[in-house]
């Protein structure tokens, strides 16, 4: 049976936790880091802001373990059990260079391990995650990534994907359609370099998300986040990587983020595409139309009977295992 290990490390003056999971077995294995989205995501891809525990990254740690690849997730300074008593130390502080720190402490954790071969890590990352790997492979590191998979990757600037998904969510309630210039309104202040000063009129909701953007708490951070894609990196990678957009994702479109990654990477022959048809923001399997997702508390992610969507998991799997070099894996994957 796979074991999982509780690991912290000192960043900053901040404690980060996180857990290691090893295969069963001797020797030493290959391994993946794996990078959860945003706001206050935890290591288990869980929020406390959606419903359910059931997180993906943890099913993911557990299946990669099943295939013989250890791997580490870890709280971001902001998330966790401890982010009350961090929140207040990170004003001012966060950025994405802050986040990449946290990336490359795990990384360094897992590389020490004496299970872990160094040279055969992936990273892993989920929808704004994978822009932390991105600029992880892209940089110099004492580690350098074997491979990456960018899980849900947004192919166009976030401020444009945030504006979809509160389009798509006004659709749904009465009158909703009507409101979203007032929040293209508040957008383009923002993007402008001044207070997003929303209509006193548009749903609590809809403030608190772009309220969130100019937290201080958040900030440098939120307004670097604002105007990035993951096609701002993606050229710039020379290993082995993975792209994987969900055919049930709301946030992440396979045309409209899917379509600008597959131009950007043209003629790039280490990035491979794939599109299961079935799989959500998180890579569970779902049935469900895109309206049915959108009335759903936290779209359902964490349910308990959600399960990690198998085309997903066995793209995934299959991939690790050619780019890591595993032995009795079947090959293929996404061309």
């Amino acid at each position: 049976m796979a074991s999982s290990i509780e690991v912290s490390w000192q960043l900053d003056g901040i404690t980060m936790e996180g857990t290691v999971v090893r295969p069963d077995g001797e020797g030493v294995f290959p391994a993946v880091v794996l990078v959860a989205g945003s706001g206050p995501t935890d290591r288990d891809w869980c929020s406390p802001l959606l419903p359910g525990s059931n997180g993906s990254g943890r099913l993911f740690a557990e299946e990669f373990a099943r295939a013989g690849i250890a791997s580490i997730r870890y709280d971001k300074r902001a998330s966790g059990p401890h982010v009350m008593d961090n929140i207040t130390k990170l004003i001012g502080k966060l950025s994405m260079q802050s986040h990449l720190d946290e990336l490359v402490a795990a990384v360094q954790v897992l590389s020490g391990l004496d299970f872990v071969d160094s040279s055969r890590i992936a990273g892993l990352g989920n929808s704004e995650g994978a822009l932390h790997v991105l600029h992880y492979a892209t940089s110099t590191q004492a580690v350098p990534f074997a491979g990456i998979v960018l899980a849900a990757p947004p192919g166009r600037a976030i401020q444009t994907v945030l504006l979809s998904q509160l389009a798509l969510q006004s659709a749904q309630v009465p009158g909703g359609a009507e409101l979203m210039p007032k929040v293209e309104e508040a957008a383009a202040r923002y993007t402008a370099g001044q207070p997003m000063n929303p209509d006193p009129g548009l749903p609590d909701s809809v403030k608190m998300v772009l309220a969130s953007f100019e937290a201080p708490a958040n900030l440098p951070f939120a307004r670097e986040l604002w105007s990035e894609s993951s096609c701002d990196s993606l050229g710039k990678t020379r290993i082995p990587t993975l792209v994987l957009i969900g055919g049930r994702d709301v946030q992440i479109d396979a045309d409209a983020d899917g379509g600008p990654l597959k131009e950007t990477a043209a003629g790039m022959a280490n990035v491979a595409f794939a599109f299961p048809a079935n799989a959500n923001h998180v890579f569970k399997e779902d049935g469900r139309s895109p309206a049915e997702v959108a009335a759903s508390p936290g779209n359902g992610y964490n349910d308990p009977d959600a399960h990690l969507d198998p085309e997903s998991l066995e793209t995934i799997v299959a991939w690790l295992g050619e780019t890591l070099n595993i032995q009795g894996l079947p090959p293929g994957g996404p061309g």
